[in-house]
């Protein structure tokens, strides 16, 4: 069984959903973070204790070669996709995605599948592939 695996077991068994895994660097800190989601929302004791969880797993497997940061949150309002299942799961809501030749396009997001998005803009309704996207993520009107 891998570290994602065990993770998302861990996860899972407190009633939420592995939405990513992050391993970066911010003021000279290794910082391995990892997103929750969860139907009834995220809160700071389910954070705290997928955390408690996750730390004796993380001593065994180290992510990280020295020091880190171990952080549980969830992803925000405005998240990254990156996977299939953030597109799945993200229907309905406002996306920007922007493809390798820089282009952007946002709307709602209205469909996705195993193979492609659509997205209604003002202009219509765009299919968009997964290989065809540079970057994507969700964004929030005020």
């Amino acid at each position: 069984m891998t570290l994602e695996e065990s993770i998302q077991l861990a996860v899972e068994g407190n009633g939420a959903k592995l939405y990513d895994i992050v391993s970066l660097k911010e003021n000279d800190n290794n910082i391995y973070r990892i997103y929750i989601t969860a139907p009834e929302g995220v809160s700071l004791d389910k954070c705290a204790e997928i955390s408690r969880q996750i730390s004796p797993l993380l001593d065994i497997h180290e992510p990280m070669n020295g020091k880190y940061h171990l952080e549980v949150s969830s992803p925000g309002i405005e998240r990254k996709l990156k996977k299939t299942n953030h597109f799945i799961s993200s229907v309905g809501e406002k996306v920007k995605i922007k493809d390798f030749d820089k282009n952007v396009i946002e709307g709602e997001l209205v469909k996705a599948d195993e193979n492609e998005i659509v997205v209604k803009t003002a202009h219509g309704e765009e299919q968009i592939t997964y290989d065809e996207i540079s970057s994507a993520s969700t964004y929030f009107e005020w």
